[in-house]
């Protein structure tokens, strides 16, 4: 019979989380930074790029994969280099971590990269194609951020702003999808949902942005909608309905709004930010936000 070897193991894994976090932590400050200066670069019309191989180059792609849907964010403005990809494939060739020359046409193949920012994620920091891919995009223009699991990493001597996230040993030996993985994952949302604050997507901790693609997206929309402005449902849908699926124009929309051009409109002169649109409409209808506090969703078929 096999002795059961699960509790050394596990709990050596857990202990290597506990660091992977705690590193997070101690980066959290230029995470922050790095979040703004990328918040700007969007903005202004840049792209965002993710760049890295193997079991960091998926977490990336994970981190971007999420974003239009989260955020809204226009997947067009967004990009993968990952070694080795094959077309939608994730059965990556492994060799093509170590072609440096892949990455650079990769790089190149995006053409102007002076109003982009490129986030590069290896764990070992020198990962050849993910070291030559942040070179070229540097070179190119890019704003960069290097996220690395190695002290002295050479990808973070190459990058604007370098995350050094020093997990250490792993628990299985060279499986950096372990905690070097944790930390990686951490960081990109971080950072990412920073980017979505930054950029007016996220009110009083809630998706105003998102892409209601599906079920339960368009009933988390209905909800938002009525959570911000203390509407009953069929208010709600109403308003949705109006503004076709967009939940800000919908809050301003059930909030006292004219129409949808008015609420697109306090939109643009907000910059997206709901917080300060919603400000400006309450406060016009003789209210501020202290006189409509956040109220839960009511419930179906709940009555005012």
């Amino acid at each position: 019979m096999i002795a059961d070897p699960a509790p050394a193991l596990s709990g050596a894994m857990l202990a290597s989380y506990r660091r992977a976090i705690a590193c997070v932590a101690a980066v959290e400050g230029d995470i922050r930074a790095a979040a703004t200066r990328l918040a700007v670069r969007w903005e202004r019309g840049g792209r965002c790029i993710y760049l890295g191989a193997g079991a960091a180059g998926l977490v990336a792609a994970e981190d971007a994969a999420e974003l239009p849907g989260t955020f809204g964010l226009d997947r067009r403005r967004i990009a993968i280099i990952l070694a080795g990809r094959d077309g939608a494939s994730f059965d990556l060739d492994a060799a093509a971590e170590d072609d440096a020359q892949a990455a650079e046409q990769a790089v190149a193949a995006l053409g102007d990269l002076g109003s982009d920012a490129v986030i590069a994620v290896s764990a070992s920091g020198s990962t050849p194609f993910t070291l030559a891919g942040a070179k070229a995009a540097r070179r190119a223009g890019a704003f960069v951020i290097a996220i690395a699991n190695r002290p002295n990493a050479p990808l973070l001597t190459e990058a604007d702003i370098g995350l050094l996230l020093d997990t250490g040993d792993e628990a299985l030996q060279g499986s950096t999808r372990l905690a070097a993985g944790v930390a990686q994952k951490c960081a990109l949302g971080m950072l990412s949902t920073l980017v979505g604050l930054a950029l007016g997507h996220i009110h009083a901790g809630l998706m105003v942005n998102l892409r209601a693609d599906n079920d339960k997206l368009q009933r988390r929309a209905l909800g938002i909608v009525m959570s911000i402005s203390g509407v009953a449902e069929n208010t709600a849908q109403a308003a949705l309905a109006a503004a076709g699926g967009e939940v800000k124009q919908a809050v301003l929309l059930s909030s006292g709004a004219r129409d949808c051009g008015d609420a697109v409109s306090r939109l643009a002169r907000s910059r997206g930010r709901l917080a300060e649109a919603l400000d400006t409409l309450r406060k016009e209808l003789g209210r501020s936000a202290a006189d409509e506090p956040r109220r839960p969703p009511r419930k179906r078929g709940e009555k005012r």
